[in-house]
């Protein structure tokens, strides 16, 4: 418990006794008994019954269901290993969706973690949930609201509430005004009443709506779901068809039924239906993005949503605001240019006194270590800094030292040209701005402040400059290396501050970028086309509002761009909302890190070209182990479609597919989608993957139709001998499917392929895997038919990747780096 100095501040409470201000500790607990505290009922947003059910009881799980448990009746449960994947499809989906409840059952729009009230006369920091109505809440600059509640006093507060309302704009708050929790201050501070609590107040409610359960939007993940419903409701009349094949192969229904070959017939079906099914692009998709998610986290990279991972893939424009990212964040004062051959006396208390100003923004609290504050020093009247205005003013009385009004701020915002000497003082401003120096102006006016001009966005008139202080940052020393590497991934950057264009412009030189003197916002022409024109031609804003950052943010976006953005202020929050990945560093305000969709958890800005490249490597591996699962769903369903029309027994046993599968598909693509990958993703995912999987498929179903047909017309082979050359076939091309795929090769994916090459050579030869799989090593005229049909499969597939690879080869191009250059994630 501590006296809270601003409880004795005049300009706030007036002469009201601190006694007479907040609850005491029997009124707390007379409150919280009856039901009056900050609390809310934690309701589930998704009941884990509600994730189980949408998780399994599906029409997919249903078909894979009861094929599963077919073959365990029928004994035939070597060919029931797909259950496997199915049930680690099932699991992962669970626990995905749960871990998505518990992050929105923790969810709170309020994120700071006490409050500060005063009770029994004196302030304390109490828990968020401990507040009670009829608290009296003490707000300075940096807090958010616990409860709703209403102004009691206030001096310059102003209040951020754009995440509640969407209004960028800070708000101004006098006595009787209302402020929301979850709102944050940003200027001045103040004493409020609370009046609303719990469940009842405006962030709790925000809050319900917020746990009400939505998957990020993520064009991978539609297009997975597209492709899975679509195979869904294929797999019903393509599973009559089969299903009415088998029983003709196997003698007609009658005769099946009779004679017991109709359990041959329904394992062949079983075959057909399970191999048209991705078992595995849903699970593998599912560990690429928790993977990608881990790494991230071991290099201190927080990533609030797994898919956030595709849209660092796709990330094309990067807005960076240059303090706190491109510099280390810390302002120091430089030094004092006097503009007057006479200064007025008393100017140096009067930096003293911004200096100890306990509401001075950070550029102002510099000067408290050059100039010793006067504790005697009394204001009559105060204008409060905003990011809006930027200038501030303070006023002091007769028979002060420092008597009139002292206005400081930026130089082309407080002084007006048509006061005497300030074109001079102007110029010199813009020099000191352009040499990479934060420029403010200390300015006189003979007289009180207005409270008019107190409460204007622009300054009093008639201001006469009494001399000009420059600050300065320290540029990260890593900043240059890391904007290199964006430039060489074809990742355009902008800079948006809100300080002095040319002094943006200057840090910009500093890491290496091409910038002159910079673009000042304040010209930006608000139409959408136009605002896009500037941005595509210039690289450097200057002067730029909390607005002007959503705006320009939409901007890009409408021009086609997917726009990451790093921020750190509250007032950066709605810019940060808006952007397809939001991140906010170490130091970010509660609510600016809560809409971000990554957090720097160390603050380093070197750690975002390995979080692109890890976004990149993911998205980019996810699309290309999604064609070796296409394809084997696209020569399943015409194999399917011709056998069954053509009343022809099922060229495999479900077993024989298990072990195809995991030769071609499923184990190697575990390795791919795990290996690096610079290739920035692109929109079109689906087509992409179809483009080449589909016609890949046709022509692997077209080289084992050949074999089939072949063992058919010559005859005399036995039903497994023809099953093996199938295998073969069906096994050899998808092969080389996985090595046109698998292109660059390197030694890492050449020895992926050699040993799945070797590990077909197992199955195909050891005696007791021939046995497992139901192999008959066939005759030399079928075996060599076999690897005919494989060859031709593999020339079709062959030509079509180069004809692929020719056609996306502008279109999608890749960006190779040195080793070495990049920092790991």
């Amino acid at each position: 418990m501590t006296q809270h100095p601003a409880l004795n501040h005049p300009g706030v409470y007036g002469t009201r006794p601190p006694i007479e201000l907040g609850l005491s500790s029997a009124g707390v607990v007379a409150r919280t008994e009856a039901g009056l505290a900050n609390t809310v009922s934690d309701t589930p947003s998704r009941t884990l019954w509600q994730i189980f059910r949408a998780n399994v009881l599906t029409l997919f799980n249903a078909i894979v269901g009861c094929s599963f448990g077919l073959l365990l009746l029928l004994g035939q449960w070597k060919d029931a290993l797909f259950g496997l994947a199915a049930a680690g499809n099932i699991l992962i989906g669970v626990v995905q969706e749960y871990r998505a409840k518990m992050s929105l059952d923790r969810l709170a729009i309020l994120n700071a973690s006490l409050a500060r009230v005063v009770r029994d006369g004196t302030a304390q920091d109490v828990e968020i949930q401990d507040v009670v109505r009829d608290d009296v809440l003490l707000l300075g600059v940096g807090d958010q609201v616990p409860a709703d509640a209403s102004i009691i006093d206030s001096d310059g507060l102003e209040i951020d509430e754009s995440l509640l309302t969407g209004e960028s704009n800070p708000v101004s708050k006098g006595p009787g005004s209302e402020v929301l929790s979850g709102s944050s201050v940003v200027a001045g501070h103040g004493t409020a009443q609370v009046v609303r609590v719990g469940a009842d107040s405006f962030a709790r409610k925000l809050t319900a709506e917020a746990k009400r359960f939505s998957m990020v939007n993520s064009e991978i993940r539609n297009s997975l779901n597209r492709i899975l419903r679509w195979i869904t409701w294929l797999l019903l009349p393509v599973m009559v068809l089969v299903i009415n094949g088998q029983m003709q192969a196997n003698g007609g229904w009658e005769q099946a039924i009779a004679t017991g070959r109709w359990t041959a017939g329904a394992v062949g079906a079983v075959a057909s239906v399970i191999a048209m099914i991705p078992l595995g692009l849903v699970l593998l998709t599912s560990v690429a993005f928790a993977v990608g998610g881990i790494r991230l986290a071991r290099a201190k990279v927080l990533i609030q949503e797994l898919a956030a991972v595709e849209g660092l893939a796709r990330v094309d424009m990067l807005c960076l605001d240059k303090t706190g990212t491109l510099t280390e964040g810390r302002i120091v004062f430089d030094a004092i240019h006097e503009t007057s051959a006479s200064p007025d006396p008393g100017w140096r208390q009067a930096l003293g006194w911004f200096g100890a100003d306990p509401q001075a923004n950070a550029t102002a609290r510099c000067l408290a270590g050059a100039f010793p504050s006067d504790a005697n020093l009394r204001p009559s009247s105060t204008a409060r800094f905003s990011s809006t205005r930027k200038w501030s003013a303070v006023s002091f009385g007769s028979g002060q030292l420092v008597s009139g009004t002292w206005v400081l701020g930026a130089p082309e915002i407080v002084l007006r040209e048509d006061t005497p000497g300030t074109a001079r003082v102007l110029e010199a401003a813009a020099r000191l701005a352009s040499s990479a120096l934060r420029t403010l102006v200390l300015a006189y006016l003979p007289g009180p402040l207005a409270v008019q001009d107190a409460a204007e966005e622009q300054p009093p008139a008639g201001c006469a400059p009494i001399c000009l202080l420059t600050f300065r940052e320290k540029v990260r020393p890593d900043a240059a290396q890391v904007l290199a590497y964006f430039r060489e991934q074809k990742v355009d950057v902008r800079i948006i501050s809100g300080d002095d264009p040319r002094t943006v412009a200057a840090v910009a030189r500093e890491v290496g970028l091409e910038a002159e003197n910079g673009y000042d916002a304040r010209e930006l022409p608000k139409d959408p086309d136009l605002m896009l024109e500037a941005l595509e031609n210039n690289m450097v804003f200057g002067r730029v509002t909390p607005a002007q950052k959503r705006d320009m943010v939409l901007a890009l976006q409408r021009g086609g761009h997917t726009v990451a953005m790093t921020g750190d202020g509250v007032n950066d929050a709605l810019a940060l909302k808006e952007a397809d990945i939001g991140i906010a560093m170490d130091s970010a305000a509660a609510a600016t890190k809560a809409v971000s969709r990554l957090v720097l958890l160390d603050g380093r800005f070197d750690r975002l070209p390995g979080v692109v490249a890890e976004g990149r490597r993911v998205i980019a591996n996810i699309e290309r182990v999604s064609v070796l699962f296409l394809s084997k769903t696209a020569y399943a369903i015409v194999l399917s479609i011709i056998f069954g029309s053509l009343l022809m027994e099922f060229p495999f046993l479900p077993r024989q597919l298990s072990a195809t599968d995991g030769l071609t598909i499923g184990i190697p693509a575990f390795f791919l989608a795990l290996m690096p990958n610079t290739r920035r993703y692109s929109p079109g995912f689906l087509k992409r993957s179809l483009s080449f999987a589909v016609p890949a498929g046709l022509i692997v179903a077209a080289a084992v139709f050949g074999v089939n047909v072949y063992a058919m017309a010559v005859g005399g082979h036995t039903s497994n001998a023809t099953r093996t050359a199938s295998v073969l076939t069906l096994s050899l091309t998808g092969l080389w499917i996985l090595a046109a795929i698998s292109r660059p090769i390197n030694l890492r994916r050449a020895a992926i392929i050699g040993a799945m090459h070797l590990g077909l050579v197992f199955v195909l030869t050891v005696p007791l895997l021939q046995d497992f799989f139901g192999l008959e090593w066939p005759r030399n005229d079928l075996l060599l038919t076999a690897l005919a049909s494989a060859l031709g499969g593999i020339l079709f597939i062959e030509a079509l990747h180069r004809f692929q690879r020719r056609r996306n080869v502008r279109t999608y191009p890749r960006t190779p780096r040195e080793p070495g250059s990049l920092p790991a994630p």
